[in-house]
């Protein structure tokens, strides 16, 4: 039989229909394996199919032989099992932080990583309705950049907005650029956040990625690593709520019994528990004393108080003094 012009691409080939055709519930038979090739314009005969197979076994393949009416050819197993692959499509579509054009592109691209039968059960578990997706399609270059500075050991200087209500960007610190010096790339509350030591103030902040425009890795060498080997990225966060900074004040809060859960989700299983008689606990926690704190307190009504100290008992009863002038 002569030989198509892109015979040597025949292996190719049929790894490739193998990986997109087949799967533990469908099989392929060698004359449906031929016909395969055959679209791609790659002739193909019996006995050489039986060599391929062999072939692709050797280089790493799970080829498996099923028998029904005839004998059946699929790939066993994959490098990302189904579940794994539809765990990986909830979380692209369930984050906040990726647009809704990258969501649609990454899933097909999960979806290549399976076989076409098994992708249309990756298109039924990712419908979400009315997902909240951020706005800013650069967030993916803005990361890459990020661990381009961390990589290199160079500072990154970048632009930094908010959204004002006519959903436009407005730029702090008058368009000027911030120069930091980045460290770690963090999530919270469904936001990537870049973890930077900004030199001029001498301490550590931290930035939304998404907020982030026009990044550039300078020339010149990160500041503050001594601070930033002292710093507990995963206590910084605890100490936070949303992110929003405040004055770090260790505080004692009595909660009721049955929110126990919400106290170990919010600050870990290593916080120490005091029993308050039969129906309370009471925690000591290192946080960051911000209005989001202080609502965060609030949304547990009477289950949850502020025992001390005083300062912040006083900043919680301004806080709910000015949330009730809103009603009066």
């Amino acid at each position: 039989m002569p030989k198509s012009s892109n015979q040597k691409l025949k292996l190719l080939y049929l790894m490739k229909i193998f990986q997109e055709k087949t799967d533990e519930a469908h099989y392929l038979s060698v004359p449906e394996l031929i016909a395969e090739l055959g679209r791609y314009g790659i002739k193909a005969e019996r006995k050489s199919i039986y060599d391929d197979i062999e072939a692709l076994r050797f280089f790493g393949l799970d080829i498996e032989s099923a028998r029904s009416k005839t004998t059946g050819y699929y790939l066993a197993s994959r490098t990302f099992e189904l579940p794994e692959l539809k765990l990986l499509v909830d979380s692209v579509q369930s984050s906040k932080f990726i647009t809704h054009k990258k969501t649609l592109e990454l899933i097909r691209k999960i979806e290549s990583l399976c076989s076409v039968y098994e992708a249309q059960s990756l298109q039924r578990q990712v419908y979400v309705a009315n997902r909240i997706k951020t706005m800013n399609e650069s967030i993916y270059y803005n990361v890459d950049k990020i661990h381009s500075g961390i990589g290199d050991n160079q500072q990154i200087s970048f632009k930094y907005f908010e959204y004002a209500v006519t959903k436009e960007k407005v730029f702090k610190k008058n368009g000027d650029r911030y120069i930091v010096s980045p460290f770690a790339l963090t999530w919270d509350d469904e936001n990537y956040y870049l973890i930077a030591y900004d030199s001029q103030a001498g301490m550590i902040k931290h930035y939304r990625v998404d907020k982030m425009t026009d990044i550039l890795v300078t020339r010149e060498k990160r500041d503050g690593l001594e601070i930033f080997q002292n710093l507990d990225i995963a206590l910084y966060s605890k100490k936070l709520f949303s992110m929003f900074s405040g004055e770090e004040v260790t505080v004692r809060i009595q909660f009721k019994n049955r929110l126990i859960g919400v106290v170990l989700d919010r600050f870990g299983r290593d916080v120490t528990i005091i029993q308050s008689g039969e129906d309370h606990f009471t925690i000591s926690v290192d946080v960051a004393v911000s209005q989001q704190f202080l609502a965060w307190i609030c949304s547990f009504g009477d289950e949850a108080k502020i025992l001390s100290p005083d300062s912040v008992v006083e900043e919680l009863k301004a806080h709910v003094r000015q949330v009730l002038a809103q009603y009066t």
